[in-house]
């Protein structure tokens, strides 16, 4: 296949892509931040130069999120693993139980992390199939201090198409939406607690997104630290202690761009055709084989291997040639994994699978 241009095709599991105007207006921040003089890196946090970011940041994730008054929006430091044991800090008492959902690596961590806290009940579990599907009958008890679920799952391939299954419940739920946020219209309001490490959809690695219903808090016995109590960020305004000033600046410019580009509702639209077309295109190629259930494929991370597993290396060396960027499937699945977040263009998967006819054509 000839290359005819020098063109990246970043289909990284995350970090990842973000648009374009994105990066251009943040490399003109770190030169001179708003025509300041100020680098955005050197800026004050506590000075009303980086308080208007702060309260636009949250005030478009509320408006995107279509968030009710209860709801509050937190910008805190760390990826989402720190969520894992923060959230049951928070949440869950010492002779309390919790219901989790095993559905892969990051559920199975968060569980691990909420077992230091209280009881923990895995409702229900696809591990035996080496999570390839996502299981859908359960049952929680009605005295579980909340039920905790894993949206999507970027290292297996899967994506809880009807989240309506968890609502009405009859306990607070909570959602680790890390790679799937903002990418389709969800009830936000139907939880108690969402967590997110920015890097996939919203922004730049080392910032978490906390969405979170204040009547959920103080319910707890256990002394938590201060810097741990979501209660102090909420009344800090997210300025409890320096917060990662650059990485939230970068989340205010893509919030910004999703919505000039119509919000939520057509992010969704772009992203079920970007997927439309991945899929249609590999069930249509029998060299290539999904990994997951059809009815759990992904719209963020479409995972899938090669009927002939000896060809893999070699199309693996053709994506990279042909600027294929992040293709190569986690250690768990093995394979390829396509990673096809909100920032990309559909342009970048119509390339992708033009690549995956050719090399399937030529074994053909």
């Amino acid at each position: 296949m000839n290359t005819t241009t020098n063109q990246i095709h970043n289909l990284n599991a995350g970090p990842s892509i973000l648009p374009k105007e994105v990066f251009e207006e943040a490399s003109r921040a770190i030169l001179d931040f708003n025509n300041t003089g100020l680098s955005i890196l050197e800026i004050g946090h506590r000075t009303k130069l980086f308080q208007d970011v702060m309260d636009e940041v949250i005030g478009l994730t509320k408006e995107l999120m279509a968030l009710d008054a209860d709801h509050e929006v937190l910008f805190l430091h760390g990826g989402a693993s720190t969520q894992f044991f923060q959230v049951p800090m928070n949440l869950l008492d010492d002779t309390a139980s919790a219901a989790y959902t095993d559905t892969g690596v990051w559920a199975v961590k968060a569980a691990k992390e909420a077992k230091l806290y209280g009881k923990v009940d895995i409702v229900c579990s696809s591990k035996e199939a080496n999570y390839t599907y996502l299981p859908k009958q359960f049952e929680v008890a009605p005295n579980s201090a909340y039920l905790h679920l894993t949206t999507n799952n970027t290292i297996y391939g899967t994506q809880w198409q009807d989240l309506s299954l968890f609502y009405n419940k009859g306990v607070p739920l909570v959602a680790d939406m890390s790679s799937d946020i903002l990418s389709r219209q969800v009830d936000f309001n139907q939880y108690d607690l969402i967590y997110a490490g920015a890097q996939k959809n919203v922004g730049a690695a080392g910032v978490n997104i906390i969405v979170i219903n204040k009547r959920c808090l103080g319910k707890v016995s256990r002394q938590i630290p201060t810097m741990m109590d979501y209660r102090n960020h909420i009344e800090a305004g997210s300025l409890l202690n320096t917060p990662p000033v650059f990485a939230i600046y970068v989340c205010l410019l893509t919030l910004r761009w999703l919505k000039s580009i119509g919000g939520v509702p057509e992010v969704e639209k772009r992203n079920n055709q970007k997927a439309d077309l991945f899929y249609t295109t590999l069930d249509s190629l029998p060299l290539f084989k999904g990994t997951v259930a059809k009815e759990d494929r992904s719209k963020m991370n479409a995972c899938f291997v090669m009927e002939n597993a000896a060809l893999e290396k070699e199309f693996l060396t053709l994506c990279q040639q042909e600027g294929m960027i992040g293709v190569k499937g986690h250690r768990s699945v093995g394979g390829f994994r396509a990673s096809m977040y909100n920032a990309l263009p559909l342009e970048s998967v119509a390339a992708f699978t033009d690549l995956m006819k050719h090399f399937a054509q030529t074994k053909s």
